[in-house]
């Protein structure tokens, strides 16, 4: 069991050894064994797949933009399938800190804009809120920042 609150702050960068899928509109959008998960204290793990795993798909810019105080400046993307448009349910960081460079061409996605992402074969749970895109495993204990009255942990 991993608790949220183990997890580094400035937060993590690390290798995934499992397999990930995204399915939306009825098919795997990306899948991969070479995926990134970034660990941050309160925060469920971010998953960050290689903009090659995205091959069933468009991924359209999209308007806007974040900044991250750790990995720098971010960029949206929204995904097509055919007429179905998730607006906005990905990032990127196409030049990121020197601590997180490994996740340059990397796409994290939010799993509430998805039909179901995967870790291994276990469908996560989107993070709470609607601004941060963790994903949540069994394997997870909390509480995870995102929910009402945690903005300010």
């Amino acid at each position: 069991m991993e608790n949220v609150w183990d997890y580094p702050r400035p937060p993590a960068l690390e290798p995934v050894a499992k397999s990930v899928r995204i399915d939306f509109a009825g098919r795997t959008i990306a899948a991969t064994g070479a995926a990134f998960r970034v660990l941050e204290t309160s925060h469920p793990p971010v998953y960050y797949l290689p903009r090659e795993a995205f091959t069933g798909c468009a991924l359209e810019p999209a308007p806007g933009g974040s900044f991250c105080e750790w990995k720098g400046a971010a960029r949206y993307w929204s995904i097509r399938v055919g007429d179905r448009v998730a607006e906005r349910a990905a990032w990127s960081y196409p030049d990121p800190s020197p601590a997180f460079a490994a996740i340059r061409d990397h796409l994290a996605v939010y799993a509430g804009a998805m039909d179901r992402c995967f870790v291994d074969d276990e469908a996560v749970t989107p993070q709470p809120g609607g601004f941060y895109g963790g994903w949540i495993t069994s394997d997870l204990q909390g509480p995870f920042k995102g929910g009402p009255g945690s903005m300010g942990w």
